[in-house]
């Protein structure tokens, strides 16, 4: 298993005094984790699209990315949604955290200046790929539309009603384009 922890900054560090500490406060952690051998974007990638997503609250977060394949995959969609099948992206939001670490954060995150977590994903390469192939995708686009997919899910968003799926759809389309690309539901 590959580990690769990476800290990517959502604007670019200034060099200088008080803009310095500003943009150090809006640094995502991202922790990415690579348990196949199949092919992956750089984490650096990862947290970019993540970033994007998230926004506002991607400042002094941290967020856990795993690639899986198939079998963990399959192994965590029926533990925790009932479906015996591998799928695509899986996202755990944070736990709460005990009331004693609640207090007002600190500058750029929890007490002490510790990254505040945003939640983990579980991302299947295998199942991207066959995805990105059916669907005639370029294989990164679709690895940036499942993180923002999942990224989302994290803060909030969701698809079991029509009407959250729509809203859902257009944030996502949204931010992909900020990113470079397509509208990932025109195939």
């Amino acid at each position: 298993m590959r580990e690769a922890g990476n800290r990517v900054a959502a604007t670019r560090a200034a060099s200088s005094g008080a803009r310095s500490r500003v943009a150090a406060q809006r640094v995502l952690r991202v922790n990415v984790q690579t348990g196949v051998r199949a092919w992956a974007p750089r984490a650096r990638d990862i947290a970019a699209w993540a970033g994007t997503a998230i926004g506002r609250r991607a400042a002094g977060g941290e967020l856990g990315v795993r690639v899986v394949g198939s079998a963990e995959s399959r192994r965590l969609n029926a533990r925790y949604r009932g479906k015996d099948k591998p799928t695509n992206v899986l996202s755990f939001p944070p736990a709460p955290l005990p009331a004693r670490m609640t207090g007002a954060p600190a500058a750029g995150g929890r007490q002490g200046g510790d990254p505040h977590p945003l939640g983990d994903l579980v991302i299947c390469a295998q199942v991207v790929r066959s995805e990105a192939r059916e669907q005639g995708k370029p294989l990164e686009a679709h690895w940036a539309h499942l993180v923002v997919h999942g990224a989302l899910h994290l803060i909030g968003y969701d698809h079991e009603r029509e009407a959250e799926a729509k809203r859902m759809e257009r944030r996502e389309i949204a931010v992909l384009r900020r990113l470079g690309f397509a509208n990932p539901y025109r195939i």
